[in-house]
């Protein structure tokens, strides 16, 4: 999968290469570096220069000047805009119980443009909490706002076995992207993005890694 913009064809491996560049370098710019150069950013992140110098090419319209390097300034405006950060992503979240809190009240997403604006929940008994500056809604007043507010991105935080039902419900309010935290295959319309998170089979990947190295 590729993402162009305007004139520049951005490869699917150096999209997920961004959110750590947009880290460091924003940590950089707090500390008052106006210029980083490839080997210097590649050594943060631990790689390699020469991948480093083509990402910070792809996304640097000017290029890097000779003994400074790249405007951290310039790269973080071109990694923002690639990202989409810059559009201002509007989501909700269904499932508001420990991992659905955890996601509403991380700080992460403002960095990314991602902006949770409520919560839904079949439990009737969290209607009209604020969890993290966020209302908590019941499930049959989704669509309503999702249209009203002209939400397309949804999170899906609730046990595998409700996680269809809440995929079909999203895609009846209007929604084309659905990042889902539960650990099963969704079934949606072609036309409906669907990003997977399997939490714990990435953490008995990670498990059977270690075993290997201690072994």
């Amino acid at each position: 999968m590729e993402r162009k913009t305007e004139s520049i064809v951005i490869a699917q491996q150096t999209l997920v290469r961004l959110p750590y560049y947009v880290r460091s370098l924003t940590a950089m710019k707090a500390k008052g570096l106006t210029y980083v150069s490839a080997p210097m950013l590649a050594k943060e992140l631990q790689l390699g220069e020469v991948q480093v110098r083509k990402d910070l090419s792809a996304v640097s319209v000017g290029g890097g000047k000779p003994k400074l390097g790249f405007s951290i300034e310039e790269l973080l405006k071109g990694m923002r805009s690639m990202l989409g950060c810059d559009n201002g992503d509007d989501a909700v979240l269904v499932g508001a119980g420990d991992l659905g809190r955890a996601l509403m009240g991380y700080k992460g997403f403002d960095d990314y443009g991602i902006k949770i604006l409520a919560a839904f929940d079949k439990n009737r008994a969290l209607a009209g909490l604020d969890l993290s500056g966020k209302p908590v809604y019941p499930m049959e007043k989704m669509a309503e706002l999702c249209k009203r507010l002209q939400v397309h991105m949804g999170i899906i935080a609730v046990p595998p076995d409700a996680a269809q039902e809440v995929c079909d419900a999203l895609v009846e309010s209007g929604i084309l992207a659905i990042w889902n935290f539960a650990p099963v295959k969704l079934s949606a319309p072609d036309w409906v993005l669907v990003q997977n998170e399997n939490l714990a089979a990435s953490l008995a990947i990670l498990s059977n890694r270690l075993h290997q190295r201690l072994s």
